[in-house]
């Protein structure tokens, strides 16, 4: 019951977040800032803290990946403001006020605050901004911070601890649905990464998101490849990067989300089955989650799920790029010439 009721709100908090992305104001800017935030604190912490400092015992490194993984509220609530197009002085301004918050808490309090300060510095003559902002964007935006943080917790949080204490329950059932959902959202406007770490996703879960995407770069290889979505660089940074490619996945969703889900289903299995665990959120991308795995599981253990996730992943892309190989498939090309979609062609692959 706990892993259904676990799997419902987490695809009301995709839903939110989604709809949000297509029709809040610039919601789009906001959430790929988001995005930006955690890669900029939880991506470093990754990569230093827990593989360079756990891993390697680099005491310094790991120190600098401490630091970063500390300040995702304030990486939010800086980088929001700024892609809404707020100075970069009070952008740093909203962001300070509210170190020691989560990386949800710094965004909700970024967006809210930035068309507060957008108006005054609309209304209030200049020079006199400054002070105005000094004294009210800054104390408001902490308290929009604070009033934010218990919801969050009550929330996002909550979910991800159901998700956490359902892992050892239902491992295949877990596998299933993180692996696929996860995967689905790394290709996705939203990004894995701030999922879940919103979630506070650790252990299994954690594991299974981060070794999933892993696996999605040579699914998706395979899947832009078969189906010729784009040029070779095309294909070769949607393995590196889906977000690189958003407009393309954009304009083909339904093939590029069904074949991420099968094959993250599928690695979601093997990582819950070998009880792998991750104990750094926010780490589902595909170099860092696969790299930080070695901090908290034996390396023969990871690379034996390494190598099954890599493979049951190249099956899902040719399996993939089979089931679609008549669907009419939007090209990079189409997508940025100047005839934009106008110019939409079907393209037969695989034929």
């Amino acid at each position: 019951m706990d892993i259904l009721i676990g799997t419902v709100l987490l695809l009301a908090v995709l839903s939110f977040f989604t709809i949000f992305n297509y029709k809040a104001p610039h919601g789009s800017k906001a959430m790929g800032a988001l995005a930006s935030a955690a890669c900029a604190s939880f991506l470093v912490e990754a990569f230093h803290y827990a593989f360079f400092g756990n891993v390697l015992n680099l005491k310094f490194l790991g120190e600098v990946g401490a630091a970063n993984g500390s300040l995702g509220g304030v990486a939010a609530a800086i980088l929001v403001p700024l892609a809404l197009g707020v100075s970069p002085v009070y952008a740093v301004l909203v962001g300070l006020s509210l170190s020691g918050m989560g990386i949800l808490p710094g965004f909700i309090a970024g967006y809210l605050i930035s068309f507060v300060i957008k108006k005054m510095e609309e209304k209030i003559p200049d020079g006199l901004d400054l002070i105005v902002i000094i004294v009210v964007a800054a104390p408001l935006a902490r308290l929009i911070g604070a009033i934010s943080s218990p919801l969050v917790d009550a929330t996002l949080l909550q979910i991800g601890e159901i998700l956490t204490a359902t892992a050892n329950s239902s491992p295949i059932m877990m596998g299933i649905i993180l692996g696929g959902i996860i995967t689905v959202v790394a290709t996705a406007p939203l990004s894995s990464m701030a999922l879940t770490a919103m979630l506070g996703l650790t252990g299994v879960p954690m594991a299974i998101g981060a070794l999933a995407v892993f696996g999605s770069s040579f699914m998706n290889y395979i899947l832009f490849s078969k189906l010729k979505f784009g040029s070779k660089k095309d294909t070769i940074s949607v393995a590196i990067e889906p977000l690189t490619q958003a407009d393309i996945i954009s304009a083909n969703p339904l093939p590029v989300y069904v074949t991420n889900f099968i094959g993250g289903a599928a690695s979601g299995i093997i990582v819950a089955l070998m009880g792998l665990v991750n104990d750094t959120p926010g780490t589902a991308t595909p170099i860092a989650g696969f790299a930080v795995m070695f901090a908290y599981n034996p390396a023969g253990k990871v690379l034996i799920a390494a190598l099954g996730v890599i493979i049951v992943s190249v099956i899902g892309g040719y399996l993939g790029s089979y089931i679609f190989r008549d669907t009419k498939i939007v090209t990079a090309e189409e997508i940025r010439s100047d005839g934009g979609l106008a110019k939409k062609r079907t393209v037969e692959v695989l034929s």
